[in-house]
């Protein structure tokens, strides 16, 4: 048990692993699914190029929609893209980097559906049999045109009557399969190919802005990660708070339940620093507004002087809380 309680940890902490993780489920699944779905060509000429395509190319679109759902840096790009810059430029090449990781992981499962669809065969048999030329069999050959697409239509369908023991139909379904294997052992070459070739050619480019780019995208993820954990925080303490003053009488007896912090031996003052001087829903929603158009520059040396929340403005007050006394200003900028 301790033992997948810390794996869990790990990948908790670890959006790069997570992410991997996902990606190799979603190239499994894609297999699975394969091998589990009944392929049924309808051996039809109007519908055998519809059906063969559509099965070889719709899944691995979905696939790769779910890649990018499924992928936490997918909102976190979104967001950093679309953000107001406020006191923070965008880094356009931190973007970049973020954009085609998620596509990278994204295409795996779909480009595993593919090579293994082509690899099997029986996709592009029912999809091209129609399209193959009669002269070259010698059972096509004296049929009808009318005859002969419906004949190569159910080159496919192996158990039906006529084509059960026709030789032209193996020696289709034979040569189509050569091609679709041809076609799918190459794929899977290029892209080896390929993977091969950017890790080893990686060290020609410029590796100092490669850091760069990696780590502050790390940066984004873990930055907005902090930000959400400590507004849950906040957010318990400000519920507790509110029980606690609606449930004033039965105070003892709500102590009593264990209707207490996480902490242990936290007081009262205690709370109220934890909280921040934030203790109505105007302010809070005025922080998360300021958190969105206004985050603070990446210069923690100068963070007292150049924060929106800092001392140089500590003179402005919530307009709509006037009682509270908090130092944050009232955004005006929404």
């Amino acid at each position: 048990m301790d033992r997948f309680r810390m794996i869990f940890q790990y990948f908790q902490s670890n959006s790069e692993s997570v992410m991997n993780g996902i990606c190799g489920l979603l190239t499994l699944a894609s297999i699975k699914m394969y091998t589990s779905i009944d392929f049924s060509c309808p051996c039809l000429p109007q519908y055998n190029m519809a059906y063969g395509l559509g099965i070889m190319f719709v899944p691995p679109i979905a696939l790769f929609l779910c890649g990018l759902i499924l992928n936490r840096q997918s909102l976190v790009m979104l967001e950093e893209w679309s953000r107001p810059q406020g006191h923070r430029k965008k880094d356009l090449a931190v973007i970049r980097y973020l954009c085609s990781s998620i596509i990278q992981r994204a295409m795996v499962a779909p480009a595993a559906w593919i090579i293994v669809t082509l690899l099997d065969g029986k996709c592009l048999i029912c999809a091209f049999s129609s399209s193959m030329d009669p002269e070259n069999f010698v059972d096509f050959a004296s049929a009808s045109p009318v005859q002969v697409q419906q004949l190569l239509a159910k080159v496919p369908c192996k158990d039906e009557e006529l084509m059960r023991n026709n030789t032209s139909r193996k020696a289709v379904s034979r040569y189509l399969r050569c091609w679709s294997q041809a076609l799918g052992w190459s794929i899977l070459l290029i892209l080896i190919m390929a993977a091969f070739l950017a890790q080893w050619l990686r060290p020609c480019f410029n590796q100092a802005a490669l850091l760069q780019a990696r780590h502050w995208s790390n940066y984004i993820d873990i930055e907005q990660k902090i930000f959400e954990e400590t507004c849950c925080e906040h957010s318990r303490l400000f519920a507790h708070k509110c029980i606690l003053h609606f449930f004033e009488s039965i105070r003892r007896e709500i102590k009593l339940h264990s209707f207490s912090l996480s902490r242990e031996g936290e007081g009262a003052e205690g709370d109220q620093d934890l909280l921040r001087g934030i203790t109505d829903q105007d302010q809070v929603n005025k922080l998360l507004q300021m958190w969105y158009f206004e985050k603070p520059p990446l210069d923690v040396s100068k963070a007292a002087q150049r924060h929106p929340l800092g001392q140089e403005r500590s003179s402005l007050s919530w307009a709509d809380s006037p009682r509270t006394g908090s130092v944050f200003p009232q955004h005006t900028g929404v």
